[in-house]
């Protein structure tokens, strides 16, 4: 589904938010996790944030740094599932979704920068 500017990218990042607040209720009510938790919705939901703000950029060079900025929350996010995998809080059935759109995100994100900064540099 695309948002009413066309902006796949946007949507995927609200829809992955979403599931990450899920995921942390599921962590506090279910695991009594409140650690952990915490760190993943914070960096999961800040990528979506970030490719919101992106939107309002300033400049090409600022609409990079926020895509970078989401990417570097990208990656924390698939940082905290990994521990979260390694510690057995999770199984890896439970979040392969997660783990799928998130490197969808990934892919998206480090393909839009790439873009951006080719044009950047014409």
């Amino acid at each position: 589904m695309r948002t009413e500017n066309g902006n796949i990218l946007a949507e995927k990042t609200v829809d992955f938010a979403v599931r990450i607040v899920k995921f942390y209720k599921y962590l506090c009510d279910e695991k009594k996790e409140y650690v952990l938790s915490k760190q993943i919705l914070r960096s999961g939901t800040s990528i979506g944030a970030n490719v919101r703000e992106s939107k309002n950029a300033q400049s090409r060079a600022d609409f990079v740094s926020k895509l970078n900025i989401a990417l570097k929350e990208a990656d924390e996010t698939e940082y905290w599932m990994e521990v979260m995998l390694k510690s057995d809080l999770v199984k890896e059935k439970q979040i392969e979704k997660l783990v799928a759109n998130l490197k969808e995100i990934i892919a998206i994100l480090v393909s839009s920068i790439k873009t951006m900064k080719m044009k950047t540099e014409k």
